[in-house]
């Protein structure tokens, strides 16, 4: 098993845009991020611990201007949390070995998939396209990528 965590250097090799997500719970401009149109099959880590969160295949394409996902790739991963900032009650979304701001979840995505929507901002993840995760380490979430 390896060991998720966050760390000084982690967090110092972030930018400005990734650190202001990650450690502020900011959020990044709709459609600005880098992941938002990405298509291709692979896995979406925490930034900062490395932690597997998100798989290609739970993404959905919802308009939102945001990369969204209907679940985790690894439920342990992720911290659901109520958030009461800007006059709303939303469920926050963060890393549970990193504790990075990684956005919200909404109870309207497809309803053939669980009916979740993850709203994740891009600064918040490393993308890892299949061809590379046996490489980093992350070889037991490949048949998670794809859809069966």
């Amino acid at each position: 098993m390896t060991n998720y965590r966050k760390t000084e250097e982690a967090i110092s090799a972030l930018t400005p845009e990734q650190f202001r997500v990650t450690q502020q719970n900011g959020t990044e401009r709709p459609w600005s991020g880098a992941y938002n149109e990405t298509k291709q099959a692979g896995l979406y880590v925490d930034i900062v611990s490395g932690e597997p969160l998100f798989a290609s295949a739970a993404k959905f394409e919802s308009g939102c201007g945001w990369p969204s996902f209907v679940r985790p790739v690894a439920p342990d991963n992720v911290v659901e949390l109520t958030d009461t900032t800007h006059g709303m009650v939303r469920v926050e979304v963060r890393s549970k070995h990193g504790d990075s701001h990684l956005g919200h979840v909404f109870p309207d995505g497809p309803r053939d998939r669980g009916g979740l929507r993850y709203c994740i901002n891009s600064a918040s993840l490393r993308f890892i396209p299949r061809a590379e995760m046996e490489a980093e380490g992350y070889g037991a979430y490949i048949d998670q990528v794809e859809e069966p």
